[in-house]
């Protein structure tokens, strides 16, 4: 579907609307006051379930609703962050949730005229692999596993954003692949990986640890927005940092396990519902997946954290929490595991973990 023909393209000649789907949740209202107050754009349009507190002209309804078309009137630029990234969410409702959504961004944006559209994604869907190029490119290939994890998600909304130009002539998509965010608020697989007592290291891996700062990626999320980069779009502080800077800086000690071990754990755990996190999430701290920013510098974009800035912003926001394989832990749980079976329980969770279920299961209660 092509465009009305006065509607101007961003950054041409004249300021363009930008619609932002999810703007009443902590991102999509940071980056629609960023919009909002940046002097570059006409209107912002907020687009949620609730009003949100950002300055913005609010359409209100879901975003898997098909009259989303008709909210998108006048919207020159789509950006569509209303993802359910919450660990806690049943994976299977959240995977229909977050494709239906993406789906209806996509079709809506093409119904109503919109000419561009920006999904966020992650640099996690290239996969993690022990001959991944140091860094990757936009261009590699994307060899994470599809396994009902988040990732498989957005591999899914990134085959339908793939897919979309094709379908909709006259529509261009933007994806950006941030690498692991942190910053206040942000809490994820990735990030609980250092709330352990100590750091899971896999026997033979060689992990590197690359961050993008969450005010990075609303500067970067702004670029996009205003048609400054296009394509995929990966987000990242500059370089990385090896595990052994990573200990370095934190003054975490280190546990290593035999793959087979760690690997065990965290699938016996993830079966009895204790941990949200799969066994293969395992492959994202034992192998490299560092990202080049090399397309956002060359607009004109610089991070505004180096790895080390948000890795220590990252130890900040943590501290006091204990979790072992994404799973949070009170201070009484954390506490028992390490008085009762030592450093490798302190890491991993795994028998007092289970141990715990087994006598929830025997006494007839639920495990949650």
């Amino acid at each position: 579907m092509s465009s009305s023909p006065d509607r101007k393209r961003p950054g041409r000649t004249s300021k363009p609307t930008i619609a932002v789907t999810g703007a009443a949740a902590r991102l999509g209202e940071a980056l629609t006051g960023k919009l909002a107050f940046g002097g570059e754009v006409r209107r912002v349009v907020g687009l949620d379930a609730e009003r949100g507190a950002a300055p913005a002209t609010w359409r209100l309804g879901e975003v898997t609703d098909p009259q989303l078309a008709e909210r998108l009137s006048g919207v020159d630029t789509l950006v569509h962050l209303a993802v359910d990234a919450d660990l806690n969410s049943e994976p299977r409702e959240r995977t229909a949730r977050n494709v239906r959504a993406a789906q209806t961004a996509i079709t809506a944006a093409a119904a109503a005229g919109v000419h561009h559209v920006v999904l966020l994604s992650t640099a996690m869907v290239y996969g993690a692999l022990p001959d991944n190029p140091l860094p990757l490119e936009d261009d590699a290939p994307l060899r994470a596993t599809p396994d009902g994890t988040l990732v498989g998600d957005l591999l899914e909304i990134e085959r339908l954003a793939a897919i979309a130009p094709r379908a909709h002539p006259g529509l261009d998509v933007t994806v950006l692949r941030p690498a692991a965010i942190v910053g206040p608020g942000v809490d994820t697989y990735l990030t609980r990986h250092f709330e352990a007592p100590r750091l899971l290291v896999v026997r033979g891996s060689k992990p590197v640890w690359q961050f993008c700062h969450i005010d990075d990626l609303l500067s970067a999320l702004e670029y996009a927005a205003l048609g400054k980069v296009s394509g995929v779009v990966p987000v990242a502080s500059d370089g990385w940092l090896t595990q052994d800077e990573v200990e370095e800086i934190s003054g975490m000690r280190r546990m290593e396990l035999p793959e087979g071990l760690a690997v065990g754990a965290a699938e016996r755990l993830h079966r009895l519902h204790l941990t949200p996190a799969p066994a293969s999430d395992l492959q994202y701290v034992m192998h490299p997946w560092a990202v080049s920013n090399k397309k956002l510098r060359e607009a004109g974009w610089e991070p505004a954290f180096t790895n080390e800035e948000a890795f220590g912003q990252l130890l900040e926001d943590i501290d006091g929490h204990h979790a072992a394989l994404a799973r949070r832990l009170g201070k009484k749980d954390a506490a028992a595991g390490l008085g009762a079976a030592g450093a490798t329980v302190a890491l991993v969770g795994t028998a007092a973990l289970v141990r715990r279920a087994r006598r929830k299961r025997r006494g007839g209660g639920s495990v949650s």
